[in-house]
């Protein structure tokens, strides 16, 4: 009898801040992100392990989709857009990689690309009954255009590189940052996330923090160095931190609800109605 009434820490935790004012969830949220920051930087000493974590756990959050297509069939909840602009993304950063490195983020990432088309292809062709294309009804060249232009004018000053591929590395850079939006746009269609399609979204959320993790500590650990004084570099190190800041805070509202409907017990994640 007493086990029924028997909460958790954590469920009590998530229904303590619930109840709390929006300027409060955002203190609770600035608090809980420097904490982490915080632990990340005592315990990971190679900043590159985050890109390599944040690659994979996309990657993971990948083949959570595949196995829904292949054993649900059925790719409902799913945005098609957003499967595009990351094969966009990807391309692009698979070929600067190849160019400018060629080291375990290429393979990483020529993997990610393989299975987002293999995603893509399903969606389109075997399981195009089920995709929702009438609320998948936001305009990629809203995304593509304004990331395209902004790396024209902000893009690395690495005078090794020429100028075409310093713009394509600073537009995959850009184009990441929101290319999920039209998957969140589907989702305040929707309303209602099925457990799959909400264990990769929940992915991407990890792997966004990830990144924005690696440019936070980064910036921390270089302040004063010469990048940093290099007045070719004023503008685009900001405007990188800014993008994976844009990546986390996006998602941030998600994981909340989604970590909230996990510790309750509920398969279904089901978002807040937009005000």
């Amino acid at each position: 009898m007493g086990q029924k009434g028997y909460q958790s820490p954590v469920k009590k935790l998530l229904s303590w801040v619930q109840k709390q004012s929006k300027k409060v969830k955002i203190v609770l949220f600035i608090i809980t992100v420097i904490t982490l920051l915080v632990t990340l930087k005592l315990t990971v000493h190679n900043h590159d392990y985050f890109f390599v974590m944040a690659e994979a756990i996309h990657l993971i959050g990948l083949l959570i989709l595949i196995y829904k297509l292949t054993t649900l069939k059925t790719c409902s909840g799913l945005s098609l857009k957003t499967q595009v602009l990351t094969v966009i993304f990807l391309a692009v950063r698979v070929y600067c990689s190849f160019i400018m490195e060629g080291d375990i983020h290429t393979v990483l990432d020529l993997i990610t690309l393989v299975a987002t088309l293999w995603i893509i292809y399903m969606m389109k062709f075997k399981l195009k009954t089920s995709y929702m294309a009438d609320l998948d009804n936001m305009s990629i060249h809203y995304v593509i255009v304004p990331a395209a232009v902004l790396a024209f004018f902000v893009h690395p000053s690495v005078k090794t590189y020429i100028l075409i591929n310093r713009m394509l590395w600073a537009f995959c850079v850009y184009l990441e940052s929101i290319s999920v939006l039209p998957q969140l746009r589907l989702m305040q269609n929707v309303q209602i996330l099925e457990p799959f399609s909400a264990h990769y979204v929940f992915a991407l959320g990890i792997a966004r923090f990830l990144g924005c993790a690696h440019w936070i500590i980064q910036v921390y650990d270089n302040v004063g160095s010469p990048i940093f004084l290099d007045e070719h570099s004023v503008l685009w190190i900001p405007m990188v931190f800014l993008a994976e800041m844009v990546q986390t805070f996006i998602l941030a509202d998600f994981c909340y609800y989604y970590i909230k409907c996990v510790m309750s017990g509920q398969l279904i994640i089901h978002l807040p109605v937009p005000v």
